[in-house]
């Protein structure tokens, strides 16, 4: 997905972590010693602070009962799991490969422990549904103030709303399947050889992605910035909420009224795909 990352300027303490170049040599050394391999071990070692990046802003939407070592053994096991199965002739890189491996992992034990009440989902699934209607009455995304008046809510319950519901919406995005089963296809799974997918199925992603992209890009300029830094900069949401000078709230707030533009966009036209987590 080509989105523009906006152009934000970052103080040093606000960049988020890139982890250091795999080498060629390393990945050679892999290639020929396989699983277990000294290799290996050095792989997951040079890799462990992506780990604790996806980890550590995953954790920021649970609960306090949620311990977030077990969220972190899971995403170890994404980490080695993206390491033996990173295919270097698909063209994507490592770190993108393994960070969706890591936070598919880390979803699926979320899923396991069932964390998120069904009420919430169910009002998730409300806003949702709001949402989807007043795009279609009026041909665009609608403002905050129009959201809350269709709920029957002030702006500010509305506000506070969307902060209650954001564990569900944050799920929802980053554990899309192609079916409702157990054995759907996470997006991490697919991300590695396109070229396995059937060209019918290749062609549906492609078009998926773009009519994405084109949505991102008619969303309001505040709620592009704050995805841009969330899922391509990799930045918290306490780090944004520094770069704007507003409170961590009013961004978990943005983030959820654009994420939930986004899934009601996404199931309109494809209406099949799963996104409830």
């Amino acid at each position: 997905m080509n989105t523009a990352t906006p152009s934000v300027a970052l103080s040093a303490e606000l960049r988020p972590y890139r982890c250091p170049p795999e080498t060629a040599l390393l990945w050679k050394c892999y290639a020929g010693s396989g699983h277990g391999s000294s290799a290996e071990g050095q792989l997951v070692e040079q890799h462990l602070p992506l780990v604790k990046t996806v980890v550590g802003r995953v954790a920021m939407s649970l609960p306090p009962h949620v311990d977030s070592e077990d969220l972190y053994s899971a995403g170890m096991i994404g980490l080695l799991n993206a390491i033996r199965r990173y295919d270097a002739a698909s063209g994507v890189a490592f770190e993108t490969y393994a960070r969706l491996r890591i936070r598919g992992a880390v979803l699926d034990e979320l899923r396991r422990l069932d964390w998120v009440p069904r009420s919430l989902h169910k009002k998730a699934r409300k806003v949702q549904e709001v949402m989807m209607r007043l795009e279609q009455d009026q041909g665009g995304v609608p403002s905050e103030e129009a959201m809350a008046a269709a709920l029957g809510l002030t702006c500010s319950a509305y506000r506070e709303l969307l902060t209650e519901i954001r564990p569900a919406t944050f799920v929802c995005l980053d554990s899309v399947r192609a079916g409702d089963g157990d054995d759907g296809v996470c997006q991490a799974e697919s991300i590695s050889n396109e070229s396995d997918r059937p060209p019918d199925q290749q062609a549906a992603v492609h078009e998926l992605a773009e009519l994405v992209a084109e949505r991102i890009t008619q969303l309001p300029e505040m709620q592009k910035k704050v995805l841009a830094l969330y899922y391509f900069e990799d930045l918290r949401l306490r780090e944004i909420a520094a770069v704007f000078g507003v409170t961590e709230s009013r961004i978990c707030q943005i983030h959820s009224q654009a994420i939930l533009a986004l899934k009601s966009f996404m199931r309109r036209h494809d209406p099949e795909a799963s996104i409830d987590g």
